[in-house]
């Protein structure tokens, strides 16, 4: 099944869950996190501390847990409980507590297209924050529901023993060139990079250049971001056209014979942070939010994500990127699916 069509039947169980959901009245008391007052960091700090600890529930790597969560328990004296699984698994375990009437999680932080999903279904409270003016476009979505933190952009990774950097592509359409013929790997659940790609270039040129990539070239299609990685360095894919920023940087510095480069605009996918709205503590939730986009950036640079944040240097600077918008994904998934597994899956142009 793929992502798209288990989000959207996860979506709908959750909106039987939230039937008649009756707010705790901690949770009803939304004032500090839209507040705009000048004294409105004060005040929610000395709130989050009244209430002194927080449950989140994340998909973010295991390893990176407690780097991201240790300094914000020593700068407040907040305690954070974490509860880490995937993106998947963490959308449905929220569905089945809101649906047994159970408020145990505070925060959310998970990726846009399963937080998408949480906040149509009415599961988070609106936030606001002085630090959105600092974010890239995109980093916010329309409704407030939730933030983006982080990005994890797809980067197009390379074998150094196979291909010397001038003979790299420039642009996308370089790749349509036949001596990429049977070279570029493919991770089976990028949807996302290919529908922005198509959007980008305008829908009717977008979809006929796929098809003319696949007519000329071929894509080999493989599951997982880590074995693309993997197989690049082994040689069996010179060049791997949706890998994570990180992981051919990774692997570079273990000395692996691998580099990246990126065909603009890179595509991103994000990770946001929401606030539930059955939250026992949402004034710590909204606090660790808030951390999250400001000394959190730095953290996460660290860690090798790409930031949301303007004011922190990027690992990716000076490249173009174009965040993937979650709400078109969800809302065309039926239009994109189809292209997307006969085109690209399938390796079907015609």
């Amino acid at each position: 099944m793929t992502i798209n069509r288990r989000l959207l039947m996860l979506a709908t169980a959750s909106a039987i869950a939230l039937a008649g959901l009756v707010l705790p009245a901690a949770a009803q008391d939304a004032t500090l996190l839209t507040s705009t007052a000048p004294d409105r960091n004060a005040k929610l700090e000395e709130a989050a501390k009244a209430e002194g600890s927080l449950m989140l529930y994340t998909s973010i790597a295991q390893k990176d847990v407690d780097p991201l969560v240790r300094p914000f328990e020593e700068k407040y004296g907040i305690k954070v409980t974490v509860w880490r699984a995937s993106g998947g698994d963490v959308l449905q375990r929220v569905v089945q507590e809101q649906k047994a009437g159970r408020a145990t999680v505070d925060l959310i932080h998970i990726s846009a297209p399963e937080m998408e999903a949480l906040q149509r279904e009415g599961i988070f409270q609106k936030i606001v924050s002085p630090h959105f003016a600092e974010l890239l476009p995109g980093a916010v979505p329309a409704h407030s529901a939730w933030v983006s933190t982080l990005l994890s952009v797809w980067v197009q990774g390379y074998n150094t023993d196979l291909i010397t950097k001038d003979e790299l592509p420039k642009t996308y359409e370089d790749l349509l060139d036949p001596k990429w013929k049977g070279k570029l790997g493919y991770e089976f659940e990028n949807i996302d990079w290919f529908s922005t790609i198509v959007e980008t270039m305008g829908e009717e040129k977008g979809l006929e250049y796929f098809r003319n990539l696949v007519r000329t070239n071929g894509l080999s299609i493989r599951k997982g971001h880590s074995l693309l990685n993997n197989l690049v360095v082994a040689g069996e894919v010179p060049l791997g056209l949706t890998i994570y920023n990180y992981m051919p940087v990774q692997a570079k510095n273990d000395g692996a014979p691998i580099d990246w480069f990126a065909l603009e605009p890179a595509v991103a996918r994000s990770n946001g942070a929401g606030v539930v709205k059955t939250a026992p503590h949402p004034n710590a939730a909204a606090l660790f939010t808030e951390f999250m986009l400001t000394d959190g950036q730095a953290i996460l640079v660290g860690l090798n994500y790409v930031p949301t944040s303007t004011k922190v240097k990027s690992p990716l600077e000076g490249v173009e990127i174009k965040i993937a918008d979650p709400a078109d994904k969800l809302d065309n998934a039926k239009k994109w699916q189809p292209l997307y597994d006969r085109i690209v899956v399938r390796g079907n142009p015609d």
